[in-house]
């Protein structure tokens, strides 16, 4: 049977293909360490747990809520940008509430996009980013992913080359997959160029408290009138582990949260009130529990770095985010990352996320969440090094798929 039209927009779903294999490896006995997708082991912090059990006992509380976001909730994200950020928010007009930042984004996509609009996205980059906006009719224009110099020709030529004019830019730092940190000055510039060329700038900031040397990742939100053209989105899932939660903030320009607003009003009624009420407190909190998560990530990313190099696997440390991005070794990346990720699993009883997944200038790499304990991460590297040691005995009958093409 015809699939669906917008179905058919979508390309095969790459990490479905590992977690198969996974799945079956698992079925069969096997103890995959799983490094693929990035789901936050780490328990959400009892305060907050405490408070949602408290506020769950008021019948009250059970009622459809707010879908905006409860007054409090908005409240405590505008404080915490103060905070944090430096950056005064209106919590009534410049704030909503979304189900996680990945909801918030698609969401957002839906509102702003008419079929054929054009939007610049970076290259790899995580997957909604791209598939909100093709979902809503839209057309992806890649850019490169690094903040540097050379993020900037290949945008004037977006912008130059790309019929209709793109109506907005994709930004993600601290970037998932790659882990780029983008600087203030860096923002400056992006703003300067989308206000010059009347583009929006919707900033996914979702790793924004996870980092590891001492810098905190700024804001765009910070640039002087950034937000006549920017909403940004964070999420409470990896700063405060509360990723089953579903509770994430779009931030910024009226105009924009004004229409997703208005969009997510005639979809939800909002998260659960207790969840909206433990989030408020997690907001309100002194970051010790923030601390606590950086502090564990930072761990796993030294052992991780470590380990791996010792495995014959070189694994860049990252400077912020939960991932690693790394480069697949020499010997197997003809093979391309899904059948790079699908040896791990088969062979090491590793599983990674396939860079490819993430679009295909993340062919060469993969992914690596720091999801398991320093015990797996150095037992994940023991595994990887005894595969690769036997790997001319046992591949012999692997063949790259790009053989095929």
């Amino acid at each position: 049977m015809e699939e669906f039209h917008k179905v058919r927009r979508l390309p095969p779903y790459v990490f479905e293909q590992v977690n198969r294999l996974k799945a079956a490896a698992r079925a069969g006995g096997a103890d995959i360490i799983d490094l693929g997708m990035g789901n936050p082991d780490l328990p959400t912090p009892k305060g907050i747990v405490d408070k949602l059990c408290e506020v769950v006992q008021d019948p009250r509380s059970h009622r459809y809520s707010a879908s905006k976001g409860i007054p409090g909730l908005r409240r405590a994200q505008a404080s915490y940008y103060a905070r944090r950020f430096g950056v005064k928010l209106d919590p009534d007009t410049q704030v909503v509430a979304t189900l996680g930042s990945k909801e918030g984004f698609a969401n957002m996509a839906q509102a702003i996009t008419a079929p054929g609009d054009v939007i610049l996205c970076p290259n790899p980059t995580y997957p909604i980013h791209a598939f909100g906006f093709l979902m809503a009719g839209g057309v992806i224009r890649s850019l490169p992913v690094e903040p540097d110099d050379s993020f900037f020709p290949p945008l004037e030529r977006a912008i130059r080359h790309s019929i209709p004019k793109p109506i907005a830019l994709v930004i993600n730092y601290p970037s998932n997959p790659t882990a780029h940190v983008a600087s203030l000055d860096f923002y400056k510039e992006v703003v300067a160029f989308a206000r010059k060329h009347e583009l929006f700038i919707l900033s996914d900031l979702a790793y924004s408290e996870i980092y590891f040397d001492g810098n905190p990742p700024p804001s765009v939100l910070e640039v002087p009138g950034a937000i006549d053209v920017t909403v940004e989105f964070t999420s409470m899932s990896k700063t405060f582990s509360m990723p089953g939660w579903r509770i994430g903030f779009a931030v910024g320009n009226e105009r924009l949260v004004s229409a997703l607003t208005r969009v997510k009003s005639y979809l939800d009624y909002g998260a659960f009130t207790p969840i909206q009420v433990a989030a408020t407190h997690a907001l309100n909190g002194d970051g010790t529990d923030i601390a606590e998560v950086r502090n564990v990530y930072r761990r796993r990313r030294d052992v991780m770095v470590d380990a791996f190099g010792k495995a014959g696997f070189e694994v860049p440390p990252p400077a912020a985010t939960m991932f690693a991005w790394a480069k697949i070794p020499e010997p197997f990346r003809h093979l391309g990352s899904l059948e790079f990720s699908k040896l791990l699993v088969e062979k090491a009883d590793v599983a990674v996320a396939p860079g490819i997944g993430f679009g295909e200038q993340g062919d060469e790499y993969v992914r690596l969440a720091l999801v398991e304990n320093e015990h797996r991460i150095r037992q994940a590297a023991r595994n990887i090094k005894k595969f690769f040691s036997t790997a001319d005995e046992t591949m012999h009958n692997v063949i790259s798929l790009n053989a095929h093409r």
